[in-house]
């Protein structure tokens, strides 16, 4: 079975906690996105092959849709069990992955994810992780990056 297909994601319960995000996976099981994610203004740009999640919320904040962008570990019927998405690029290709949101295979094996939350309508988190930690983003306004 092949793991580089592009997948499209479910809906996948949220909770945002003081230690973190909690995604509720439709299979029931749960992961903590540890840490109170940085706001980052408009985007966030990985390291060179770390794991890239994506998390857009809806306006209540209790659900959301999400991306594994570029993720070659994961076996589509496991996504497909989660309600997780993914979506391949290859290098130099972007995809607009939701409204307002643009994910990109940028040089060195990078991720970069432009943002407008107003047109997400939404919060737009990002995951970063790779064996040795993870980092918490979430991509905000201009505006809200001054406050």
């Amino acid at each position: 079975m092949s793991n580089r297909n592009d997948v499209a994601p479910g809906t996948v319960g949220v909770e945002l906690r003081e230690e973190g995000v909690v995604v509720e996976y439709q299979d029931g099981r749960d992961t903590l996105y540890r840490g109170v994610p940085s706001a980052e203004e408009e985007s966030v740009r990985t390291g060179p092959g770390k794991e890239c999640h994506l998390l857009v919320t809806d306006p209540t904040e209790s659900e959301g849709v999400m991306l594994y962008i570029n993720d070659l570990k994961t076996e589509d019927e496991i996504l497909e069990d989660t309600g997780v998405g993914r979506v391949m690029l290859d290098p130099g290709e972007a995809e607009e992955v939701f409204p307002g949101v643009i994910a990109r295979h940028a040089e060195g094996r990078r991720i970069e994810v432009e943002a407008d939350p107003e047109e997400a309508r939404g919060r737009v988190f990002v995951f970063v992780e790779d064996d040795w930690g993870e980092q918490s983003f979430e991509i905000v306004g201009a505006d809200e990056a001054e406050e």
